[in-house]
């Protein structure tokens, strides 16, 4: 199970375009403390996870097609077609302009007869990222949700979606056997 998600999560940096190559790390001396890497700069000029619009250009470099599907006062619906999983992220408390938002929640919907509630609460209370959940129409979905700031670096916004690819996958593989994964779930 957890081998399955660290896949996901690299899956996750490659389909976002996030992926890095760096020189081998050296083996400080004795008398050295270990260097901290360098930042990983941002694909997208002047980064801001806070803009649904740099997102969508950061996804769109990574192959996705993302787009503003709808805006409103406070909020900002983004669509999301990738190879890794199609699904949206709603951003919210949002400015005017649809901006310096607050907070991002990914929604992933998956069309597969839902489990039962017993088995979506079980799977709650095995992760604690992420939320699944059963729409008015039985469908299940699956959420995660999470906290936007403007000193955020890029490299902290490419954790949160790797953890939402993540969120997928381990949803996916709980969909095709809930009583089997729950059986396994720590």
């Amino acid at each position: 199970m957890y081998r399955t998600s660290l896949v996901l999560l690299a899956v996750g940096l490659l389909t976002m375009g996030a992926s890095a190559k760096s020189a081998p790390p050296k083996t400080p001396s004795a008398d050295q403390s270990p260097a901290k890497p360098a930042p990983v700069p941002a694909p997208v000029a002047d980064f801001d996870a806070r803009n649904p619009l740099s997102v969508v250009a950061l996804l769109s470099l990574g192959g996705a097609k993302a787009t503003v599907v709808s805006k409103d006062t406070e909020t900002v619906l983004v669509s999301v077609t990738s190879v890794a999983a199609n699904f949206t992220a709603l951003f919210a408390s949002c400015d005017a302009q649809g901006r310096a938002c607050k907070a991002v929640q990914f929604d992933y919907l998956d069309d597969k007869p839902g489990p039962t509630f017993a088995q979506l609460n079980a799977f709650n209370q095995t992760s604690a990222l992420c939320r699944a959940y059963e729409d008015k129409t039985s469908r299940p979905h699956v959420v995660f949700s999470t906290l936007l700031f403007a000193d955020d670096p890029f490299a902290h916004f490419r954790t949160q979606t790797s953890a939402w690819i993540g969120c997928i996958g381990e949803f996916r593989n709980f969909l095709k056997d809930p009583n089997g994964y729950l059986a396994a779930a720590p």
